[in-house]
Formats: C-alpha cells, sequence, structure tokens
C-alpha cells in the first residue's frame, strides 16, 4: 500500500497543441498554469500537492481520462459555464453519485464527480 502522507500527485494530460491546450485548461480550471516546467509544457496546483499538467506529446494525445471529485460539483459547473465551457456529458450513477465530463480540444476527458443532492 503507498503511504499517503507527504504524498504529491502529478497527472499528466497529453496534448497535440500547447498554446491551444493550455488556453482551453485556463479556461476549464479558472487560472494561469502553476509553473511553466518547459515551453511545451504547463502545471495547475489544484490542491496541496496535487497537480494536473498538460505536455505537448502529439502521439498520445487525446488518451487521458481524469476525474476529480469536488466538494461543490453545481458551483464548479457554473463557474466553468461562466468561462464559456459546457460538459459533452452529465451522469448520475445508482448510488446518487454525479459526474460531469469535459472534452478538451484533442478527446481528453476531464470529469468532476459530486455527492448524490
Amino acid at each position: 500500500m503507498i503511504q499517503t502522507t507527504n504524498l504529491d500527485l502529478f497527472a499528466g494530460v497529453p496534448v497535440a497543441n500547447h498554446a491551444t491546450a493550455r488556453a482551453w485548461y485556463e479556461q476549464l480550471l479558472g487560472s494561469s498554469p502553476s509553473f511553466l516546467p518547459h515551453d511545451t509544457e504547463a502545471v495547475w496546483e489544484l490542491a496541496e500537492h496535487r497537480y494536473m499538467y498538460i505536455v505537448q506529446l502529439p502521439e498520445h494525445a487525446g488518451h487521458a481520462r481524469h476525474t476529480l471529485f469536488v466538494a461543490d460539483l453545481d458551483a464548479l459547473v457554473a463557474q466553468i459555464a461562466e468561462r464559456g465551457l459546457d460538459p459533452v456529458e452529465r451522469e448520475t450513477y445508482s448510488n446518487g453519485v454525479r459526474k460531469i465530463t469535459y472534452r478538451d480540444p484533442d478527446g481528453n476527458e476531464i470529469g468532476f464527480g459530486g455527492a448524490p443532492l
């Protein structure tokens, strides 16, 4: 079992075009990247020690699937809509858990989950 204390998570998303993807992720996440390791990579700190990054790797673009569980799903979806992005899918599982999915220009899926209403 992995020790969860002092654990940093970096979730990677391969993209075809760094500039196009960076603009889309800034719109989705509502901020500029936290840091830029190099010209074709951008990193956002989503929570303490938890990061999502995009990196230009055209041969792998479109294959990422990440889901982030958030405390207030409805508020987040409303904020993202104000920034001009709409989800491609809305699901409610049999246990009431909800998932809202967005798809970047390459087809990578970023989902946000929330507790039952």
